[in-house]
């Protein structure tokens, strides 16, 4: 990180990754151009998870390398300071790199898909059983284990 100043540790990093709706992967295309894509994604311990569709580019291209950067960012307010006449930026950040795996296991792909819901939809967990059930073979699973986590934030000076 070149601004060392602006770095923040890991729990910092974790509470922006667990405000954050979402955050944006970055796959490797192995050598066809760069492949980003949004996911919501909830955090449990030192795991992300998200659910897709059972095929597409996304997942083809998993299985193929599994190597994973997401990218978060909350916090983010442009600036204008009249003071020093400068154009500026505040934010938080956390980028991820990791490994990407399918889960497979009925009751952890429940656990992440419970998980991500009540991440999502805290108020409205009424209709997870029901829902969880009629779409376990029609949706996947995937996580994502996290080797490094970084976090930076940008703040107004007081």
């Amino acid at each position: 990180m070149r601004r060392s100043d602006r770095a923040r540790d890991r729990s910092f990093a974790f509470d922006v990754i667990d405000r954050c709706g979402h955050g944006v992967a970055a796959l490797s295309t192995g050598g066809e151009g760069p492949y980003c894509i949004p996911l919501s994604l909830v955090r449990v311990g030192d795991d992300l998870f998200f659910h897709c569709a059972l095929e597409g580019r996304k997942l083809d291209l998993l299985r193929r390398d599994p190597r994973v950067c997401v990218t978060f960012v909350a916090a983010d307010q442009p600036a204008y300071l009249p003071e020093s006449n400068m154009y500026t930026t505040f934010f938080q950040s956390a980028v991820v790199t990791g490994t990407a795996f399918e889960v497979t296991d009925p009751g952890q792909k429940t656990a992440a898909l419970r998980a991500l819901c009540e991440k999502m939809t805290p108020g409205h967990m009424e209709g997870f059983e029901e829902t969880g059930r009629r779409s376990m073979t029609s949706t996947a699973v995937w996580g994502i284990h996290m080797e490094e986590v970084t976090g930076k934030e940008k703040a107004r000076k007081r």
